[in-house]
Formats: C-alpha cells, sequence, structure tokens
C-alpha cells in the first residue's frame, strides 16, 4: 500500500504544490520565499520520517502570512489524501523534543476531528524573516485541514530559533508515531466507532 499524494492549490496569493510520503525516511526538497520556514519544513520531514516536496510561492512582499498559511492548508490536505482510509495506523502519537534549553511536547490524534490546543508564547517576535506568529497560524491551518487533533506545548525555552524548531521536530514525530502501521490491527480502523 503506497501512502503518497501530491495536491496543488493555486490562488491570486500563493501557489503550492506538495508531495508527501508518509512511509518515507525524512528525504526533504523544500522550495519556499522564506528561508527559515523552508527550514522548518525540512526539520518536520526529517524528524517525521516522511519525504517532502514543497513548491511555494506568494506575496511575500506583502506578508508572510498568505505563503504560510496556504502551506499548511496543502500540507494538511496532502497528509489526509496519503493517509487514506487510515486503517491499521496506530493513531495517536506523543513526541518530547529537546533543543538545548527548550523543550517542546506534540501530542496527536489522527480523529476526523480537528482541533489544535497551542500553548507556545512566542507571538509578536521573529526569527530571522519569519513572523513567530505564524507559527499557530500554520500548525491551526495543517490541523484543520488534515482533520487532526494537535496539542503543542512548550514547559519552557527562551531562544526563538530553538523554541521554532523544536515545535517543528515534535510535531514531525507525534505524527510518525500515530501513522505507523500496527500489524496486529492491519486493515482495522482504530475507532470504537468504526469511523475517523
Amino acid at each position: 500500500m503506497s501512502r503518497q499524494a501530491r495536491v496543488e492549490r493555486k490562488t491570486k496569493e500563493t501557489d503550492v504544490t506538495i508531495h508527501l510520503d508518509v512511509d518515507g525516511t525524512g528525504a526533504a526538497k523544500v522550495a519556499t520565499p522564506i528561508p527559515f520556514f523552508s527550514h522548518m519544513l525540512e526539520a518536520w520531514s526529517k524528524h517525521g520520517l516522511m519525504d517532502l516536496t514543497v513548491e511555494a510561492s506568494g506575496d511575500v512582499e506583502v506578508d508572510i502570512h498568505h505563503t504560510v498559511e496556504d502551506v499548511g492548508i496543502v500540507l494538511g490536505q496532502v497528509f489526509k489524501q496519503a493517509l487514506a482510509d487510515k486503517r491499521g495506523i496506530v493513531r495517536y502519537g506523543t513526541a518530547y523534543v529537546p533543543m538545548d534549553e527548550a523543550l517542546v511536547q506534540a501530542s496527536v490524534d489522527i480523529s476526523g476531528r480537528p482541533f489544535l490546543v497551542f500553548n507556545v508564547p512566542v507571538a509578536r517576535t521573529r526569527v530571522s524573516n519569519f513572523d513567530l506568529d505564524m507559527l499557530q497560524e500554520f500548525f491551526r491551518a495543517f490541523a484543520f485541514n488534515a482533520e487532526i487533533t494537535l496539542h503543542v506545548t512548550m514547559h519552557y525555552g527562551h531562544n526563538l530559533h530553538h523554541i521554532a524548531e523544536a515545535v517543528f521536530k515534535s510535531v514531525g514525530r507525534a505524527l510518525a508515531d500515530a501513522t505507523r502501521l500496527n500489524p496486529r490491527i492491519a486493515g482495522i480502523l482504530p475507532s470504537t466507532k468504526g469511523a475517523l
């Protein structure tokens, strides 16, 4: 079973194409006009063990918001498509990532019920050309389009780069755990409702 998909989304503000292989090795080829964001997506791919190709352009001369949010939308859509019927997956995943002085936890439920709890207090700050209030916008777009429940909590930290990187890595690792196929439930949907 091949768990991969490709999604394109073009608007007057952005042009985003993403290919995702859930059962990859973490290989990434990411091209966005926001270098720090590209670096974070590569970290997400590497630690999520998902092969990721992103080609994104957008009106960053206006603001990075449209591009970051639309990449989140498309990444969520391609993730949902790649998982298909979700049969045999572990479903839940949690990961803690320490990055020097920062510690971030991500927990995910591939539930079919989109929700985001984002407890990472770094709004109104910036790393390079990336506004860190976009972290929450990106993960909201991703979670709601992937139809997953996602909780991200920063336990502590002060270096903004370390915090942002720990966020992306912890979400990637939690997703790697949740998307694993468990041979004990091969072909079975991990839900008492019979639907995800």
